[in-house]
C-alpha cells in the first residue's frame, strides 16, 4: 500500500533503531562517495548531479541524497523537483518513503533522489538548529526505500558543519570528493574540507577542479576565468589524488536550468569530462576492493 508522504516527525529521530536501519540499508549500497566543499558557488551541486548522471549511464544503479537541507537544488537539477513523494507501509506498522527515480527517457539506469526540497513547500524555509537538520538527515538515509545501489552519492552543503558530521558518522564512506574552483580564496576553504575527510579518515578522498577553463563560443580558444591548477596543487599539497578538471560549457547553466544533467549533451567538452571523471572514480574504487 502506497500513501502520500508524511511531514518528517523530527522529534523522535534519534533513537538507536534508527541508526540500526542505517546501518542495516548501508551493506546495501556497494560504493558511498560524498561531494563536498568548504566553499559555497564552486558548483559541488552540480558536480554530483552529473557524476551521479555519468555513473548511470555507465549502467550502474545510482542513489543521490541532497544533504543541503536548508538550500536543496539536487532535485531541480535532474528534473523531478516536482514530483510527489509516497510511502509504503511496512509490516511494522512503519513507513518508508519511496524516493523519486528519472532516467531520462530511457538514457540512463533509474536515478534514485531523496531531497527535502520534495518536503516542504517552494520558498519556505526551513528555519531549524543544527539537532534537527542532522535528525532530517539520518531520516533521510534510514526511512527511505533506496533498495540495492551500486553507488550512493550524498551531495553536502557548503562548510565542515553538523550535516557533514552526521553523514560520515553515520556512514562508512568510500570516497570523498572535493570540489574546487582554481583561484586561492577558494582553495582555502576547500582545504580545510579535505582535511575534515582525512580526520574522518575517508579511505578515498580526491579533487576535482571545477570551472577550469571557459571554451570560447566564438574562437574555440580556452580562457582562464580563474586562473587554473590550483585544485591540482591543493591535491598535490595535501597528498591525495587529482580526479581532474571540468571546464566551465555555457550549455551546463541552460541544461542545470532545464533538469538535465550536461553530461547527458555528449558531444560537449563538459560531458566528456565527467565521463573521464566517473571513469576514473570506478576505476580507483575497484582497484581499493581488489576487483
Amino acid at each position: 500500500m502506497t500513501i502520500k508522504a508524511p511531514t518528517l516527525n523530527v522529534g523522535g529521530l534519534g533513537a538507536d533503531p534508527l541508526t540500526e536501519r542505517i546501518n542495516e540499508k548501508q551493506q546495501k549500497w556497494k560504493y558511498k562517495v560524498a561531494v563536498l566543499s568548504g566553499k559555497g558557488g564552486v558548483g559541488k551541486s552540480t558536480v554530483a548531479v552529473n557524476l551521479a548522471a555519468a555513473l548511470a549511464k555507465k549502467g550502474y544503479y545510482v542513489g543521490i541524497l541532497d544533504a543541503d537541507i536548508h538550500g536543496p537544488n539536487v532535485a531541480k537539477m535532474l528534473g523531478v523537483e516536482r514530483a510527489e513523494v509516497l510511502a509504503e507501509r511496512l509490516e511494522d506498522g512503519r513507513f518508508e518513503m519511496l524516493p523519486p527515480m528519472t532516467d531520462f527517457m530511457g538514457q540512463v539506469t533509474p536515478i534514485k533522489v531523496m531531497s527535502m526540497g520534495f518536503l516542504v513547500p517552494e520558498n519556505q524555509p526551513i528555519i531549524w538548529r543544527g539537532s534537527l537538520v542532522t535528525k532530517a538527515i539520518k531520516q533521510l538515509l534510514g526511512d527511505v526505500k533506496w533498495g540495492e545501489l551500486d553507488f550512493m552519492i550524498i551531495d553536502f552543503p557548503p562548510g565542515t558543519g553538523d550535516e557533514i558530521l552526521t553523514v560520515t558518522q553515520s556512514l562508512q564512506l568510500d570516497a570523498a570528493i572535493i570540489v574546487t574552483t582554481p583561484q586561492e580564496v577558494a582553495l582555502l576553504d576547500t582545504g580545510k574540507a579535505l582535511n575534515m575527510m582525512k580526520k574522518m579518515e575517508v579511505p578515498y578522498i580526491a579533487v576535482v577542479e571545477n570551472m577550469s577553463y571557459l571554451i570560447c563560443p566564438h574562437c574555440g580558444n580556452e580562457i582562464d576565468l580563474f586562473g587554473r591548477g590550483g585544485g591540482k596543487k591543493l591535491a598535490e599539497k595535501e597528498g591525495v589524488e587529482f580526479l581532474g578538471e571540468i571546464p566551465m560549457d555555457l550549455k551546463a547553466r541552460q541544461a542545470s536550468d532545464a533538469g538535465i544533467p550536461i553530461v547527458l549533451y555528449g558531444d560537449t567538452i563538459a560531458a566528456k569530462a565527467f565521463m573521464k571523471l566517473a571513469e576514473k572514480l570506478v576505476r580507483k574504487l575497484e582497484e581499493m576492493r581488489g576487483e
